[in-house]
């Protein structure tokens, strides 16, 4: 009965790790706490699995040189980091098809607001 349990808690933290995992993916380049997820769902998969802990020691040791290396850089720099963050913010919502459910509840005639995928749209 406790392999049971032992198997059932590692499956339960595989599942719920690897889905926090995924979410914290998406959600990098958005404003938020994208990386903070990304790092705790790591956290949580590391408690049963080993990769998961070198992983999220690779991870902090790179995030750490990304961000030291930001702070080196020129404001116009860094201010072109921070654009093409939201240059990548504003196309994924665009694919989504978020600026086209505007268009459309908001009747304003903007096809171009319309995903060009065309799977998010009535």
């Amino acid at each position: 009965m406790q392999k049971a349990k032992q198997k059932a808690k590692r499956v339960g933290i595989a599942v719920g790790g690897g889905l926090l995992l995924v979410v914290g993916i998406i959600a990098i380049p958005y404003p938020g706490p994208g990386w903070l997820i990304v790092f705790t769902a790591l956290a949580i998969l590391a408690t049963e699995f080993t990769w998961a802990q070198r992983l999220l020691d690779h991870a902090k040791g790179r995030y750490d040189r990304w961000e030291a290396w930001l702070k080196r850089q020129s404001v116009v720099i860094r201010w072109g980091v921070i654009a093409m963050t939201g240059l990548v913010v504003v196309v994924t919502l665009w694919l989504l098809n978020i600026f086209g459910t505007g268009n459309a509840f908001f009747h304003l005639s903007m096809p171009w607001l319309d995903s060009p995928l065309g799977i998010f749209q009535k």
